[in-house]
């Protein structure tokens, strides 16, 4: 069973563009890439796919220089059944972090343009930034990560108008019918429990019961675990483990600002850094940073110290719960565990699947304290991540105090329905995939 992915028509587009580059995918493991490329691959009369990091023959395609001759003729030497026309042939360099040599022939590829290539690889360690220093200008990148609420919606069997009308009821501010509200409710507390590893999703539908999606999700907790001590190079690998281990325990304290000094005695943020920056690049974190002040624009407008870390699929986060919470959350339908952790976990890893960089503010000595914030082209939007449909103070205070001009308006997501007063917006927390769609539409 193959899972649509927004990816697929990004790489017929790709297909059909003029001049077409070689293309990088990036992403962590297990969230689909080469997938989706094989079924990509349909599209050629000739798919060549080689995986560097269990082909370990091919590793020595380059030897005789960088030009495409030499590397198809490499490549056929190996396996002559391999075949290469002109025009209506997809190369697949899979697992290039093991061989990042083969990006410096990315620039022969493009000029050469007989055959369409696709890279492929997790962003693990150092071998990644190697490659993104090679065939620069020659290549293009597209970011991917685990399925989202939508692409989840379409593999239960929801079309583009369920979508639609789901979007045009945010614009509109009408608030759903039960039956709707519910079915959604239901559907995503479905997801956030599954989170969006293609297996773990795939399991859940073909079988129709959570039936071994949790073993699934620990097996992929296990092989992150593996990879962090396979390829960390530089930096202590029994540090990156413990910031990995540490994050859902410190998700689940009222204050969920990371601090270094609970993952072990003594330990300091210079040396933990480079830890954390790992894990980003890995595709296995979100970090949202802590800003100076609620004012555009972001970049740069944050304190270097300060930040929250989110597991970057909200079903790992879950398989990391702690017995008691995965029965809370489970039995009782409870997605208030941790306090309220995995419903922070679950909007940061919208925001991050939206294209959205994580940021939100924690005013010294105050209790003024905001999730999230977003932004359109005239305006700072603050997002709050509520549990119950009550007060938000902050994002009040925000909206009305003339310290803030870049705010004029907030979003409130809770666990109920579309609503909106005093320049608050609020929406079901499974909206919160079309939230910048939202935000495009809007004059705010």
């Amino acid at each position: 069973m193959y899972i649509k992915r927004k990816i697929d028509d990004f790489l017929i587009e790709w297909k059909n563009s003029s001049p077409k580059k070689p293309l990088i995918i990036k992403g962590a493991r297990q969230i689909g890439k080469t997938e989706s490329v094989l079924h990509f691959s349909a599209n050629y009369a000739n798919f060549v796919k080689i995986n560097f990091a269990i082909e370990k023959k091919y590793t020595t395609i380059c030897e005789d220089g960088y030009d495409v001759e030499s590397i198809v003729k490499n490549i056929s030497r190996i396996d002559p059944g391999k075949k290469f026309e002109a025009g209506n042939t997809l190369i697949l360099f899979d697992e290039i972090q093991d061989y990042p040599e083969i990006a410096t022939s990315l620039k022969s590829f493009c000029i050469d343009g007989r055959f369409d290539v696709i890279c492929s690889g997790s962003m693990l360690g150092i071998n990644y930034k190697k490659i993104e220093s090679n065939s620069v200008g020659y290549k293009s990148e597209y970011p991917m990560q685990s399925i989202d609420f939508e692409e989840f919606l379409w593999a239960v069997g929801y079309n583009q108008s369920a979508i639609d009308d789901l979007l045009s009821h945010m614009i509109s501010a009408t608030p759903f019918n039960q039956t709707t509200l519910k079915t959604f409710q239901g559907l995503f507390l479905d997801y956030c429990i599954l989170g969006g590893m293609p297996q773990v999703v795939r399991s859940y539908i073909e079988k129709k019961t959570f039936e071994g999606t949790l073993s699934l999700q620990n097996e992929i907790l296990a092989d992150y675990k593996e990879d962090i001590k396979k390829y960390v190079e530089g930096i202590d690998k029994t540090r990156v483990l413990n910031v990995f281990n540490h994050i859902p325990i410190q998700l689940s304290k009222e204050n969920k600002k990371f601090q270094i000094s609970k993952v072990a005695s003594g330990a300091k943020f210079k040396d933990y850094w480079g830890c954390i920056e790992w894990l980003a690049d890995a595709g296995m974190i979100n970090i949202c940073h802590c800003l100076h002040t609620p004012d555009l624009p972001l970049k740069g407008n944050y304190e270097d110290d300060k930040y929250k870390i989110y597991f970057r699929d909200s079903g790992l986060l879950v398989a990391n719960l702690d017995e008691e919470s995965q029965d809370d959350l489970r039995s009782n339908k409870n997605m208030n565990v941790y306090k309220g952790g995995l419903y922070e976990n679950i909007v940061a890893e919208s925001l991050s699947k939206q294209g959205y960089d994580l940021f939100y503010y924690a005013k010294a000595n105050s209790t003024l304290e905001e999730d999230f914030f977003v932004r359109t082209m005239k305006s700072l939007v603050p997002v709050e991540v509520k549990a119950t449909n009550g007060t938000a103070k902050s994002l009040s205070t925000l909206i009305k105090s003339d310290a803030y001009p870049d705010i004029t308006h907030g979003i409130k997501l809770v666990n109920g329905n579309i609503g909106l007063k005093n320049n608050v917006y609020t929406f079901p927390y499974f909206c919160a995939f079309l939230l910048k769609r939202y935000l495009k539409t809007m004059e705010f």
